[in-house]
């Protein structure tokens, strides 16, 4: 989801318009502009082009990645790392020696075990004589948590526009953790799909080493790398770091008669994601695998879903004719209920995890809408109208039934309450009630009521892009209200801005703040709080909130 509506040929790009600080261009020159820590230099910038990022945290480990691009290529090359308590490396806590090679495109990644809970550490990492900036990290709390601030953020296109929304994510001190849903880099090639900044290589992605050009890319840009220096990252992937609407055995933006074996191209995708992030694998033997899940404290268990490689079946074809394109009906393939999103494993695995939670919050950190989306809406009783969009939880109505069953306790099991799905891939802001039959009136037969929620199960929040493009012509918010009146479940949308999430949690409430920049054409420090929602523990609904307090006396950022 989220893609051109005509994908044109590649063509030459345009300049790189003097942004080779925020443009990845391939030379040491535009290196020597990354922000360097003071213990760089001019080594650092030449060996240390795509700076280092943390990832994946637990209680008393997390994952420190780094590239090394050495000025001559060799068989190995020897990487020493050091994490300490202070960023002057005073207090080094763990120390070790890891190997690289050109096998792993001279990625480096190591899991630092043996630190302490909640704990904020800094960390730098060394090699061919140079020191690389000095980043930070911070592991997950244990026993009982008053308070967390998590970052979310999706879909970032570097082609189509600059991420300033990264530089502001990287200027939050108070951050526990950055959750990102997906489309963390896209597939086209130049000016097919954006034309700000072209694309390496120029062309679309298939190959290991296309995946691995682009993902360099990427991580040269100075403000994903301030996210990443500052921050452990949580990811996930939707369906651009292959290519666009993936499904088990294919995808919508595969052509198997010139780009060669579908399953060949998700390989070769799925290695370079796995040298380029800061990432544990679930599974060696098969890297399709990515749920997983994540324990903060007593107040949040964090569970990513894997939505598009190991279980998803093909989407289905709208056909229903509508102003807004084709729509569709729960009827027909539709109502297959073998037909999923997560597969039978994952899940097993989600119900499991889901009712054997003690936190307070159960997340799901996901790519795809789960609320319903509807041109026209009715009761379920009725066929529940006309659907948007078949990529998203819509299209794949008695999966989503199967997770409503196991939320509500029609199971066999307690009812799970206090449940926030959070998502990306839309390129849109939204927060909804999620009610399995939204647009039934009469609560007796498990309807909603839209004035004071009640029949919500519970609750999504859904986060705008980085960069990539929305309805942008929606300025005046008249589709967003268009589809607020036919979905008054939606408690807010915002279809044309650009920005992040920020979540603050507490034991009392989850609040979602909606942050949008005002542009990603050009360099700006500017940010607005578009809109705020929170839900409180055991209502499973919305209701508007205030902006929250950051957290006082945060530790230092990395310099």
């Amino acid at each position: 989801m989220g893609r051109p509506h005509h994908v044109q040929a590649a063509a030459s790009g345009p300049s790189r318009r003097e942004f080779f600080k925020r443009s990845g261009a391939a030379t040491v020159a535009a290196a020597a502009t990354l922000p360097l820590s003071p213990l760089a230099g001019a080594a650092t910038a030449a060996v240390f082009q795509h700076g280092v990022a943390s990832g994946d945290p637990l209680a008393d480990r997390v994952i420190l990645w780094t590239r090394v691009t050495p000025p001559v290529l060799r068989s190995a090359i020897s990487v020493q790392w050091l994490v300490a308590t202070d960023a002057a490396f005073t207090r080094v806590v763990l120390r070790g020696q890891a190997k690289t090679h050109p096998a792993r495109d001279y990625t480096v990644k190591v899991d630092a075990i043996g630190l302490q809970p909640g704990t904020t550490y800094y960390y730098r990492f060394t090699a061919e004589g140079a020191d690389s900036p000095v980043g930070r990290t911070r592991t997950l709390p244990t026993g009982a948590v008053d308070h967390l601030r998590i970052a979310v953020a999706s879909c970032s296109n570097h082609a189509y526009g600059l991420f300033n929304a990264y530089a502001r994510i990287a200027e939050r001190a108070d951050l526990d953790l950055v959750l990102h849903l997906g489309d963390y880099l896209y597939e086209y090639g130049a000016n097919q799909y954006g034309s700000l900044r072209t694309p390496e290589p120029a062309t679309e992605m298939v190959s290991l080493s296309d995946y691995r050009q682009r993902h360099a890319q990427y991580k040269r840009d100075a403000d994903l790398q301030a996210a990443h220096r500052q921050h452990p990252f949580v990811c996930i992937w939707d369906d651009h770091e292959i290519t666009n609407d993936t499904w088990k055995d294919g995808a919508e933006n595969h052509q198997a008669a010139t780009e060669g074996d579908y399953a060949a191209r998700v390989a070769a995708g799925l290695q370079a994601y796995y040298e380029w992030m800061p990432i544990r694998a679930v599974d060696t033997r098969d890297l399709r695998k990515n749920h997983r899940a994540f324990k903060l404290g007593n107040l949040v268990d964090l569970l990513m879903l894997e939505e598009r490689l190991s279980g998803r079946a093909q989407p289905l074809s709208a056909t229903i004719a509508t102003p807004f394109g084709n729509g569709f009906v729960q009827a027909g393939s539709f109502a297959d209920a073998s037909r999923s999103l997560l597969g039978a494993e994952q899940e097993s695995w989600l119900f499991n995890k889901l009712q054997t939670s003690t936190a307070r919050w159960k997340m799901l950190g996901q790519g795809v809408m789960f609320a319903q989306l509807k041109l026209q809406g009715a009761p379920n009783a009725q066929g529940g109208g006309v659907f948007l969009n078949s990529d998203q939880w819509d299209g794949y109505n008695p999966a989503r039934n199967r997770v409503f069953d196991v939320i509500k306790g029609q199971t066999g099991g307690p009812p799970v309450g206090n449940v926030v799905v959070l998502t990306g891939d839309i390129h849109s802001s939204w927060a909804a009630d999620l009610s399995q039959d939204p647009h039934n009136r009469d609560l007796a037969s498990g309807g909603y009521d839209p004035v004071s929620g009640n029949g919500s199960s519970a609750v999504e929040f859904v986060g705008t892009s980085i960069s990539s493009p929305g309805v942008d012509g929606d300025t005046s918010g008249n589709t967003a209200n268009l589809l607020r009146g036919i979905n008054p479940h939606f408690k807010f949308i915002n279809l044309h801005k650009r920005g992040y999430m920020l979540l603050d949690v507490t034991p009392a409430r989850v609040v979602g703040e909606f942050w949008h920049v005002d542009t990603v054409q050009s360099v700006s420090h500017v940010q607005t709080l578009a809109a705020a929602f929170e839900v409180r523990e055991g209502s499973n609904r919305l209701q508007p909130a205030a902006q929250t307090t950051p957290k006082a006396n945060p530790p230092a950022l990395a310099p």
